[in-house]
Protein backbone atom coordinates (compact mmCIF):
# COMPACT_ATOMS: atom_id res chain seq x y z
CA UNK A 1 0.00 0.00 0.00
CA UNK A 2 1.38 3.47 -1.13
CA UNK A 3 -0.67 6.57 0.53
CA UNK A 4 -0.27 10.57 0.95
CA UNK A 5 -1.55 12.60 3.57
CA UNK A 6 -2.13 16.05 2.77
CA UNK A 7 -3.22 18.06 5.88
CA UNK A 8 -6.10 20.65 4.99
CA UNK A 9 -7.83 23.52 6.81
CA UNK A 10 -9.95 23.37 9.78
CA UNK A 11 -8.46 20.69 10.80
CA UNK A 12 -9.27 18.26 7.93
CA UNK A 13 -6.86 15.65 6.60
CA UNK A 14 -7.43 13.78 2.74
CA UNK A 15 -6.05 10.40 2.49
CA UNK A 16 -4.90 9.08 -1.04
CA UNK A 17 -4.38 5.25 -1.03
CA UNK A 18 -2.99 3.09 -3.69
CA UNK A 19 -3.78 -0.26 -2.97
CA UNK A 20 -1.52 -3.22 -3.62
CA UNK A 21 -2.57 -5.37 -6.50
CA UNK A 22 -2.25 -8.27 -4.60
CA UNK A 23 -4.63 -6.88 -1.96
CA UNK A 24 -7.34 -5.81 -4.08
CA UNK A 25 -7.54 -9.03 -5.74
CA UNK A 26 -8.06 -10.82 -2.80
CA UNK A 27 -11.07 -8.21 -2.08
CA UNK A 28 -12.38 -8.93 -5.16
CA UNK A 29 -12.23 -12.78 -4.70
CA UNK A 30 -14.13 -11.95 -0.89
CA UNK A 31 -16.64 -10.34 -2.27
CA UNK A 32 -17.13 -13.18 -4.89
CA UNK A 33 -17.37 -15.91 -2.20
CA UNK A 34 -19.86 -13.56 0.24
CA UNK A 35 -21.96 -12.68 -3.03
CA UNK A 36 -21.86 -16.24 -5.39
CA UNK A 37 -24.98 -17.35 -4.21
CA UNK A 38 -26.95 -14.65 -5.58
CA UNK A 39 -26.09 -15.62 -9.49
CA UNK A 40 -27.37 -18.46 -11.68
CA UNK A 41 -25.96 -19.57 -14.96
CA UNK A 42 -26.88 -22.37 -16.95
CA UNK A 43 -24.93 -24.99 -16.92
CA UNK A 44 -23.55 -24.50 -13.16
CA UNK A 45 -25.56 -25.06 -9.72
CA UNK A 46 -26.46 -21.84 -7.66
CA UNK A 47 -23.76 -20.50 -6.13
CA UNK A 48 -21.16 -23.08 -7.78
CA UNK A 49 -20.48 -20.28 -11.01
CA UNK A 50 -16.57 -20.01 -11.18
CA UNK A 51 -15.60 -15.88 -10.46
CA UNK A 52 -14.30 -15.96 -14.08
CA UNK A 53 -17.52 -16.77 -15.53
CA UNK A 54 -19.19 -14.25 -13.22
CA UNK A 55 -16.77 -11.54 -14.38
CA UNK A 56 -16.93 -12.54 -18.50
CA UNK A 57 -21.20 -12.38 -17.92
CA UNK A 58 -21.34 -9.45 -15.78
CA UNK A 59 -17.59 -7.79 -15.97
CA UNK A 60 -15.60 -7.04 -12.64
CA UNK A 61 -16.95 -4.01 -11.67
CA UNK A 62 -20.45 -6.52 -10.29
CA UNK A 63 -17.73 -7.23 -6.91
CA UNK A 64 -16.85 -3.72 -6.78
CA UNK A 65 -19.39 -2.60 -3.99
CA UNK A 66 -19.00 -5.43 -1.54
CA UNK A 67 -15.32 -5.60 -2.35
CA UNK A 68 -14.54 -1.48 -1.59
CA UNK A 69 -16.85 -2.57 2.13
CA UNK A 70 -13.85 -4.99 2.22
CA UNK A 71 -10.84 -3.26 1.37
CA UNK A 72 -11.76 0.61 2.65
CA UNK A 73 -11.84 -0.65 6.28
CA UNK A 74 -8.69 -2.78 6.17
CA UNK A 75 -6.53 0.14 4.18
CA UNK A 76 -7.75 3.09 6.38
CA UNK A 77 -6.85 0.86 9.65
CA UNK A 78 -3.11 0.19 8.05
CA UNK A 79 -3.34 4.29 8.15
CA UNK A 80 -3.97 4.94 11.17
CA UNK A 81 -1.36 2.56 12.95
CA UNK A 82 1.24 4.64 11.01
CA UNK A 83 -0.52 8.31 11.60
CA UNK A 84 -1.21 8.15 15.10
CA UNK A 85 -1.51 12.11 15.38
CA UNK A 86 -4.52 12.20 12.44
CA UNK A 87 -6.88 11.47 15.18
CA UNK A 88 -10.11 11.09 13.27
CA UNK A 89 -13.43 12.07 14.82
CA UNK A 90 -16.03 11.35 12.28
CA UNK A 91 -16.46 8.98 9.40
CA UNK A 92 -14.38 9.82 6.32
CA UNK A 93 -15.76 10.74 3.14
CA UNK A 94 -14.67 8.35 0.63
CA UNK A 95 -13.34 9.01 -3.27
CA UNK A 96 -12.94 6.29 -5.45
CA UNK A 97 -9.85 7.89 -8.35
CA UNK A 98 -9.62 4.64 -10.18
CA UNK A 99 -10.51 1.95 -10.13
CA UNK A 100 -10.49 -1.80 -12.37
CA UNK A 101 -9.95 -5.42 -12.01
CA UNK A 102 -6.10 -4.92 -10.96
CA UNK A 103 -6.02 -1.13 -10.07
CA UNK A 104 -7.46 1.03 -7.18
CA UNK A 105 -6.98 4.07 -5.78
CA UNK A 106 -9.15 6.40 -3.40
CA UNK A 107 -9.27 9.15 -1.12
CA UNK A 108 -10.66 9.28 2.25
CA UNK A 109 -11.47 12.82 3.63
CA UNK A 110 -11.61 12.80 7.35
CA UNK A 111 -11.68 15.59 10.18
CA UNK A 112 -9.70 15.44 12.53
CA UNK A 113 -9.29 16.36 16.26
CA UNK A 114 -9.45 19.91 16.43
CA UNK A 115 -6.72 22.04 17.72
CA UNK A 116 -6.93 22.59 21.69
CA UNK A 117 -5.41 25.78 23.72
CA UNK A 118 -5.78 24.81 26.94
CA UNK A 119 -6.19 27.41 29.51
CA UNK A 120 -4.60 27.76 32.85
CA UNK A 121 -5.12 25.05 34.99
CA UNK A 122 -3.03 25.48 38.46
CA UNK A 123 -2.77 28.45 40.66
CA UNK A 124 -6.91 28.57 40.49
CA UNK A 125 -9.57 29.37 43.08
CA UNK A 126 -12.25 27.27 43.61
CA UNK A 127 -15.38 26.49 46.06
CA UNK A 128 -16.33 23.43 47.22
CA UNK A 129 -19.82 23.16 49.31
CA UNK A 130 -19.53 22.89 52.77
CA UNK A 131 -20.68 19.22 54.05
CA UNK A 132 -23.46 19.76 57.25
CA UNK A 133 -26.31 17.07 57.90
CA UNK A 134 -29.21 18.26 59.95
CA UNK A 135 -30.64 16.43 62.70
CA UNK A 136 -33.50 16.92 60.32
CA UNK A 137 -32.24 15.04 57.16
CA UNK A 138 -31.44 12.31 60.13
CA UNK A 139 -35.41 11.96 60.66
CA UNK A 140 -36.30 11.86 57.39
CA UNK A 141 -33.81 9.24 56.63
CA UNK A 142 -34.83 7.18 59.74
CA UNK A 143 -38.67 7.79 59.31
CA UNK A 144 -38.06 6.46 55.84
CA UNK A 145 -36.57 3.41 56.82
CA UNK A 146 -39.67 2.40 59.58
CA UNK A 147 -42.44 3.48 56.88
CA UNK A 148 -40.38 0.97 54.75
CA UNK A 149 -41.14 -1.19 57.62
CA UNK A 150 -44.48 -1.17 58.80
CA UNK A 151 -47.36 -2.63 57.30
CA UNK A 152 -51.09 -2.51 56.31
CA UNK A 153 -53.45 -3.04 58.69
CA UNK A 154 -57.48 -3.15 58.32
CA UNK A 155 -59.55 -0.39 59.67
CA UNK A 156 -63.76 -1.49 60.06
CA UNK A 157 -64.42 1.28 62.42
CA UNK A 158 -64.34 5.03 60.06
CA UNK A 159 -64.40 6.15 56.66
CA UNK A 160 -61.80 6.68 54.37
CA UNK A 161 -59.00 9.42 54.78
CA UNK A 162 -56.57 10.27 52.81
CA UNK A 163 -53.22 8.42 53.40
CA UNK A 164 -54.97 5.41 53.76
CA UNK A 165 -54.89 2.52 50.94
CA UNK A 166 -58.10 1.39 49.53
CA UNK A 167 -59.28 -1.53 48.01
CA UNK A 168 -61.92 -0.95 45.10
CA UNK A 169 -63.64 -1.57 42.03
CA UNK A 170 -64.85 1.07 39.52
CA UNK A 171 -66.27 1.45 36.12
CA UNK A 172 -66.15 4.53 34.14
CA UNK A 173 -68.21 5.77 31.29
CA UNK A 174 -68.38 8.63 29.12
CA UNK A 175 -71.82 9.93 28.22
CA UNK A 176 -72.94 6.75 29.21
CA UNK A 177 -70.51 4.56 27.51
CA UNK A 178 -68.05 2.48 29.30
CA UNK A 179 -64.65 3.24 27.70
CA UNK A 180 -61.47 0.81 27.16
CA UNK A 181 -59.64 1.00 30.29
CA UNK A 182 -61.68 1.97 32.19
CA UNK A 183 -63.05 -0.78 34.20
CA UNK A 184 -61.14 -3.07 37.49
CA UNK A 185 -62.04 -4.98 40.19
CA UNK A 186 -60.31 -5.28 43.38
CA UNK A 187 -57.60 -2.00 42.67
CA UNK A 188 -55.42 -0.85 45.07
CA UNK A 189 -55.19 2.93 45.74
CA UNK A 190 -53.75 5.13 48.15
CA UNK A 191 -55.49 8.29 48.68
CA UNK A 192 -53.40 11.71 48.43
CA UNK A 193 -51.27 9.76 46.13
CA UNK A 194 -52.33 11.58 42.94
CA UNK A 195 -52.01 8.41 40.83
CA UNK A 196 -55.99 8.48 39.53
CA UNK A 197 -57.33 11.35 37.83
CA UNK A 198 -58.02 14.87 39.09
CA UNK A 199 -60.58 14.76 41.80
CA UNK A 200 -60.87 10.78 41.88
CA UNK A 201 -59.35 10.16 45.10
CA UNK A 202 -60.76 13.00 47.08
CA UNK A 203 -64.47 12.00 45.95
CA UNK A 204 -63.33 8.15 47.43
CA UNK A 205 -61.92 10.01 50.31
CA UNK A 206 -65.26 9.75 53.29
CA UNK A 207 -66.61 6.55 51.54
CA UNK A 208 -66.92 3.50 54.10
CA UNK A 209 -66.32 -0.20 53.69
CA UNK A 210 -69.20 -1.13 51.42
CA UNK A 211 -70.48 1.99 50.09
CA UNK A 212 -71.14 2.67 46.30
CA UNK A 213 -70.54 6.20 44.94
CA UNK A 214 -70.36 7.54 41.55
CA UNK A 215 -67.35 9.55 41.13
CA UNK A 216 -67.40 12.51 38.75
CA UNK A 217 -64.20 13.49 37.07
CA UNK A 218 -62.74 15.64 34.28
CA UNK A 219 -60.31 14.41 32.25
CA UNK A 220 -57.32 16.33 31.93
CA UNK A 221 -56.85 18.05 28.38
CA UNK A 222 -53.46 16.54 27.52
CA UNK A 223 -54.25 13.14 28.89
CA UNK A 224 -52.81 10.60 26.58
CA UNK A 225 -55.61 9.35 25.38
CA UNK A 226 -57.07 11.80 23.25
CA UNK A 227 -60.35 10.30 22.58
CA UNK A 228 -60.52 11.01 26.38
CA UNK A 229 -58.77 14.30 27.09
CA UNK A 230 -60.95 16.90 28.11
CA UNK A 231 -64.41 14.59 27.91
CA UNK A 232 -66.35 14.52 31.56
CA UNK A 233 -66.62 10.60 33.21
CA UNK A 234 -68.67 8.84 36.01
CA UNK A 235 -67.02 6.16 37.91
CA UNK A 236 -69.37 3.87 39.74
CA UNK A 237 -67.44 3.16 42.52
CA UNK A 238 -67.28 0.16 45.64
CA UNK A 239 -65.37 0.36 48.06
CA UNK A 240 -64.40 -3.13 49.66
CA UNK A 241 -61.28 -2.06 52.17
CA UNK A 242 -59.40 0.46 53.93
CA UNK A 243 -55.83 -0.26 55.98
CA UNK A 244 -53.58 2.16 57.18
CA UNK A 245 -50.00 1.66 57.66
CA UNK A 246 -48.58 0.54 60.90
CA UNK A 247 -45.18 2.24 61.10
CA UNK A 248 -42.88 1.33 64.01
CA UNK A 249 -42.02 3.78 66.88
CA UNK A 250 -38.23 4.36 66.65
CA UNK A 251 -36.66 2.62 69.99
CA UNK A 252 -34.13 0.07 70.49
CA UNK A 253 -36.04 -2.93 69.72
CA UNK A 254 -37.23 -1.29 66.14
CA UNK A 255 -34.16 -0.51 65.76
CA UNK A 256 -32.93 -4.00 65.41
CA UNK A 257 -35.15 -5.06 63.21
CA UNK A 258 -34.45 -2.22 60.89
CA UNK A 259 -30.47 -1.95 60.84
CA UNK A 260 -27.64 -4.15 62.29
CA UNK A 261 -27.65 -1.78 65.37
CA UNK A 262 -28.78 -2.44 69.09
CA UNK A 263 -29.39 1.57 70.33
CA UNK A 264 -31.09 3.94 68.81
CA UNK A 265 -27.83 6.59 69.01
CA UNK A 266 -26.22 4.08 66.70
CA UNK A 267 -27.99 3.63 64.55
CA UNK A 268 -28.60 7.57 64.24
CA UNK A 269 -25.08 8.10 64.13
CA UNK A 270 -24.68 5.37 61.34
CA UNK A 271 -27.37 7.38 59.38
CA UNK A 272 -25.76 11.04 60.02
CA UNK A 273 -22.13 9.16 59.17
CA UNK A 274 -23.85 7.88 55.92
CA UNK A 275 -25.54 11.07 54.87
CA UNK A 276 -22.53 12.30 54.99
CA UNK A 277 -20.34 10.52 53.19
CA UNK A 278 -23.04 10.61 50.30
CA UNK A 279 -22.76 14.75 50.54
CA UNK A 280 -18.94 14.38 50.35
CA UNK A 281 -18.91 12.12 47.79
CA UNK A 282 -21.27 14.78 46.05
CA UNK A 283 -19.16 17.79 47.01
CA UNK A 284 -15.86 16.01 45.77
CA UNK A 285 -17.83 15.42 42.07
CA UNK A 286 -19.33 19.07 41.92
CA UNK A 287 -15.82 20.48 42.80
CA UNK A 288 -14.64 18.37 39.85
CA UNK A 289 -16.84 19.14 37.67
CA UNK A 290 -16.33 23.00 38.41
CA UNK A 291 -12.80 22.79 37.88
CA UNK A 292 -12.84 21.30 34.95
CA UNK A 293 -15.59 24.04 33.16
CA UNK A 294 -12.86 26.61 34.91
CA UNK A 295 -10.26 25.35 32.94
CA UNK A 296 -12.57 24.84 29.73
CA UNK A 297 -13.53 28.65 29.81
CA UNK A 298 -10.10 29.35 29.60
CA UNK A 299 -9.34 27.01 27.24
CA UNK A 300 -10.52 28.03 22.97
CA UNK A 301 -11.27 25.95 20.95
CA UNK A 302 -13.46 25.39 17.28
CA UNK A 303 -15.24 22.30 17.73
CA UNK A 304 -16.30 20.50 15.00
CA UNK A 305 -19.95 20.31 14.33
CA UNK A 306 -19.76 16.09 13.64
CA UNK A 307 -18.64 16.06 16.93
CA UNK A 308 -21.34 17.86 18.35
CA UNK A 309 -23.87 15.91 16.17
CA UNK A 310 -22.60 13.09 18.00
CA UNK A 311 -22.75 14.43 20.79
CA UNK A 312 -26.23 15.11 20.56
CA UNK A 313 -26.90 11.44 18.89
CA UNK A 314 -25.67 10.06 22.02
CA UNK A 315 -27.87 11.97 24.39
CA UNK A 316 -30.70 11.17 22.46
CA UNK A 317 -30.08 7.49 22.98
CA UNK A 318 -29.38 7.65 26.48
CA UNK A 319 -32.69 9.43 27.11
CA UNK A 320 -34.44 7.12 25.30
CA UNK A 321 -33.03 3.97 26.85
CA UNK A 322 -33.85 5.29 30.01
CA UNK A 323 -37.40 5.81 28.69
CA UNK A 324 -37.56 1.98 28.03
CA UNK A 325 -36.42 1.27 31.66
CA UNK A 326 -39.24 3.18 33.12
CA UNK A 327 -41.37 1.14 30.44
CA UNK A 328 -42.07 3.97 27.84
CA UNK A 329 -41.92 3.71 24.41
CA UNK A 330 -40.04 6.76 22.81
CA UNK A 331 -42.17 6.39 19.55
CA UNK A 332 -45.30 7.02 22.44
CA UNK A 333 -43.49 9.97 24.50
CA UNK A 334 -42.96 12.21 21.15
CA UNK A 335 -46.56 10.98 20.22
CA UNK A 336 -47.91 11.93 23.82
CA UNK A 337 -45.73 14.88 24.73
CA UNK A 338 -45.37 16.56 20.92
CA UNK A 339 -41.70 16.88 21.18
CA UNK A 340 -40.31 15.66 18.46
CA UNK A 341 -36.28 13.64 17.64
CA UNK A 342 -35.83 17.27 15.92
CA UNK A 343 -36.78 19.69 18.85
CA UNK A 344 -35.15 17.64 21.16
CA UNK A 345 -31.79 17.81 18.72
CA UNK A 346 -32.22 21.35 19.20
CA UNK A 347 -32.64 21.38 22.65
CA UNK A 348 -29.58 19.59 23.00
CA UNK A 349 -27.54 21.42 20.92
CA UNK A 350 -25.67 23.76 23.59
CA UNK A 351 -25.47 21.24 25.94
CA UNK A 352 -24.05 19.04 23.89
CA UNK A 353 -21.68 21.56 22.99
CA UNK A 354 -20.63 22.36 26.64
CA UNK A 355 -19.97 18.19 27.36
CA UNK A 356 -17.74 17.89 24.06
CA UNK A 357 -15.53 21.08 25.03
CA UNK A 358 -15.37 19.73 28.43
CA UNK A 359 -13.88 16.01 27.06
CA UNK A 360 -11.30 18.07 24.89
CA UNK A 361 -10.46 19.88 28.24
CA UNK A 362 -10.23 16.42 30.19
CA UNK A 363 -8.12 15.15 27.43
CA UNK A 364 -5.81 17.98 27.07
CA UNK A 365 -5.18 17.97 30.67
CA UNK A 366 -4.29 14.34 30.45
CA UNK A 367 -1.78 14.60 27.72
CA UNK A 368 -0.53 18.13 29.66
CA UNK A 369 0.07 16.50 33.09
CA UNK A 370 1.23 13.47 32.12
CA UNK A 371 0.01 11.22 35.23
CA UNK A 372 1.87 7.77 35.48
CA UNK A 373 -0.33 4.31 36.57
CA UNK A 374 1.81 1.53 36.50
CA UNK A 375 0.90 -2.51 36.13
CA UNK A 376 0.74 -2.97 39.48
CA UNK A 377 -1.62 -0.08 40.63
CA UNK A 378 -3.89 -1.71 38.14
CA UNK A 379 -3.28 -5.26 39.79
CA UNK A 380 -4.16 -3.37 43.58
CA UNK A 381 -7.50 -2.02 41.60
CA UNK A 382 -8.42 -5.03 40.34
CA UNK A 383 -7.64 -7.14 44.02
CA UNK A 384 -9.97 -4.53 45.44
CA UNK A 385 -12.58 -5.33 43.22
CA UNK A 386 -11.83 -8.96 44.03
CA UNK A 387 -12.40 -8.80 47.74
CA UNK A 388 -15.46 -6.89 47.01
CA UNK A 389 -16.89 -9.69 44.87
CA UNK A 390 -15.82 -12.51 47.53
CA UNK A 391 -12.71 -13.79 45.50
CA UNK A 392 -9.30 -14.42 45.23
CA UNK A 393 -6.73 -12.01 42.74
CA UNK A 394 -6.14 -14.30 40.55
CA UNK A 395 -10.05 -16.10 40.12
CA UNK A 396 -10.84 -12.48 39.50
CA UNK A 397 -8.09 -11.31 37.03
CA UNK A 398 -9.39 -14.54 34.65
CA UNK A 399 -12.36 -12.22 33.57
CA UNK A 400 -10.43 -9.22 32.93
CA UNK A 401 -9.10 -8.29 29.31
CA UNK A 402 -6.58 -6.02 27.87
CA UNK A 403 -9.61 -4.14 27.07
CA UNK A 404 -11.06 -3.61 30.13
CA UNK A 405 -7.61 -2.84 31.85
CA UNK A 406 -7.19 0.14 30.00
CA UNK A 407 -10.71 1.05 31.36
CA UNK A 408 -8.91 0.59 34.52
CA UNK A 409 -5.60 2.57 33.53
CA UNK A 410 -7.54 5.52 32.36
CA UNK A 411 -10.35 5.46 35.30
CA UNK A 412 -6.84 5.74 37.80
CA UNK A 413 -5.15 8.21 35.43
CA UNK A 414 -8.13 10.44 35.47
CA UNK A 415 -8.39 9.82 39.68
CA UNK A 416 -4.90 11.25 39.93
CA UNK A 417 -5.39 14.20 37.72
CA UNK A 418 -7.98 15.47 39.53
CA UNK A 419 -6.12 14.90 42.66
CA UNK A 420 -3.28 16.81 40.56
CA UNK A 421 -5.52 19.40 40.02
CA UNK A 422 -6.84 19.79 44.01
CA UNK A 423 -3.19 19.98 45.31
CA UNK A 424 -2.12 22.69 42.78
CA UNK A 425 -5.31 24.86 43.12
CA UNK A 426 -6.60 26.55 46.19
CA UNK A 427 -10.08 25.20 47.20
CA UNK A 428 -12.27 27.17 49.41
Amino acid sequence: MNYTVEKLEKNKAKITVKVDAQDWQNALQKAYEKTKNKYQIGGFRKGHVPYKVLVNAYGVGVFFDDALDIILPQEYGKVLEQEKELDPVDTPEVGINAISDATLEFTLTVQCKPDFTLGKYTGLEIARDKVEVSEEEVQAEINAKLEEAGAWIPVVDRAAQNGDQVLIDYSGSVDGVKFDGGTAEKQTLTLGSGMFIPGFEEQVVGMNIGDQKDVNVTFPEEYHEKSLAGKQAVFAVKLHEINIKDVPTLDDESVKDISEFDTVEEYKASVKSKIEEKKNAEADSKLENDLIQKIADDSKVEIPQCMIEQQIDDMIQEFEQRLQYQGLNAKDYYKYTGMTQEKLRENYKEMAEKNVKLRLTLDALLKAVQVPVSDEEIDEKIADMANQAGKTFEEYKGYINEQYREYLRRDLITSKLFEYLKNNNTIK
